[in-house]
């Protein structure tokens, strides 16, 4: 392997371990990783910012906005209530979950499909024994 290469596992080693300790916030982490692979070399400075204005990033970036809006407006705990039924057990939240994702994938974008029912399946999980930070 050459240097560039062993630079480029020992980044992205260093990116994941990051990421999976959680101490950081993901955006820092991989701003950082961004940032380092342009200070040793990797990429160079030109184009190290202009993948962001590809669709597939600013949809993602979109999404993201879109979902913690929802959570924090109460859309969530209001769609939650009507949808997904508080005496069911986990096989047939996800099987709601799994239809309404299907349905509402035949009719938008997957991402957007996502954005909606990301915070309800997170809400859903907090209130049931598998908590998403822990599981």
């Amino acid at each position: 392997m050459s240097n560039d290469q062993l630079l480029i596992v020992a980044l992205l080693g260093v990116t994941i371990v990051l990421f999976l300790w959680g101490r950081w916030r993901h955006d820092i982490v991989a701003l950082g990783a961004l940032l380092t692979s342009v200070f040793v070399g990797l990429v160079p400075a030109q184009q190290a910012f202009s993948s962001f204005s590809h669709p597939a990033v600013v949809t993602v970036a979109s999404v993201l906005v879109l979902g913690y809006g929802l959570f924090r407006s109460g859309a969530v705990d209001i769609v939650a209530k009507h949808i997904l039924p508080s005496s069911a057990g986990p096989t047939l939240n996800i099987t709601i979950l799994i239809f309404l994702a299907a349905t509402l994938s035949g009719f938008m974008n997957n991402v957007g499909a996502l954005a909606l029912l990301m915070p309800i399946a997170i809400q859903l999980a907090a209130k049931t024994i598998c908590h998403p930070d822990k599981c």
